[in-house]
């Protein structure tokens, strides 16, 4: 059977080179389905894999977008279901491999297609946001959707906005739009979940943000620094920089709340992925037991 294997994890774990080894295994492609990633201009920020990884196997959904384009989980569930049932002409297996939960889900459960947002809700709640602050909007969303505040960017007004425009227009939360009946796939899915004990993956973030700002991260945010309004660059690594050039800190305070900031978020995506009952839990050293575990899972398929 057709199967598609998602390797899954938080930022920094290794998802991109256990993708690598398992398409050399496999011989098979890579549909990234890392959101930050989509995104040509962002590459020191956002960890797109090197060329040399680019070169050990082939990506799709890598540096595929423009940060002015808008783009969205629902596009990307229906552009990924079109590229597999081409790959899956000359290809038994496929990987996808990123950390961007709403994004594998869409692939993998489907997602409902939202309803368009009323004009005047979406402006009542921006006022609310410019006179009473990001604290309002908070305690507005844990009221009408506590499960989609507690995985939520709290720190990212847009997505608590988006949350709490489909809450008041339709009556209904965000949540159960993200949650509603899987949709049946003519394909086999294969979860890979990597994890690490907490101490040793935060060391590792710390490390990989200093390795960032050694290649040139501060620069690249500069070059776009003009177009820091747009939804693509309120990131981790950039909003955190823009901050430093609008003089609200000095860069050694910036650098500390970027690993701060990506500890977090990987936090976040535990909490997401462990509801998800169907991955199956490794380290990331364990590349051949991981290779392992997928082929004798693919042949109690035959």
């Amino acid at each position: 059977m057709k199967t598609l294997i998602a390797i899954i994890g938080p930022t920094g774990i290794g998802k991109t080179d256990l993708g690598v080894y398992l398409a050399q295994k496999l011989e098979t492609e890579i549909i990234s389905s890392d959101s930050r990633q989509f995104y040509r201009e962002l590459k020191i920020g956002t960890a797109v894999p090197s060329e040399k990884e680019l070169a050990a196997a082939k990506h799709h959904f890598i540096g595929n977008l423009s940060i002015h384009d808008y783009y969205n989980a629902s596009t990307f569930e229906f552009e990924v279901i079109d590229l597999l049932n081409e790959l899956f002409h000359t290809k038994n297996q496929v990987l996808m491999v990123g950390g961007s939960g709403m994004y594998i889900d869409a692939v993998c459960k489907g997602i409902d297609d939202l309803p368009e947002i009323d004009p005047e809700i979406r402006t009542q709640l921006e006022q609310k946001y410019q006179n009473e602050g990001i604290e309002s909007l908070r305690f507005e969303l844990k009221k009408l959707d506590p499960e989609y505040y507690n995985v939520v960017d709290l720190r990212n007004p847009k997505r608590i906005l988006k949350g709490l425009e489909i809450c008041l227009m339709t009556g209904r939360t965000y949540t159960s739009f993200r949650t509603s009946i899987k949709k049946e796939r003519d394909f086999k899915i294969l979860k890979i979940g990597l994890t690490q004990v907490r101490e040793k993956l935060y060391h590792i973030i710390d490390k990989r943000v200093d390795k960032m700002v050694e290649s040139g991260l501060i620069d690249e945010a500069r070059e776009f620094y003009a177009s820091r309004h747009l939804n693509s660059l309120n990131t981790v690594g950039y909003k955190e920089l823009f901050a430093y050039f609008d003089g609200e800190y000095n860069l050694e305070k910036a650098i500390e709340l970027i690993k701060r900031n990506s500890r977090r978020y990987a936090k976040r995506q535990l909490s997401w992925f462990n509801r998800d009952k169907e991955i199956i839990w490794f380290e990331p050293s364990q590349k051949e037991e991981i290779e392992k575990f997928i082929v004798e899972n693919l042949k109690t398929d035959k």
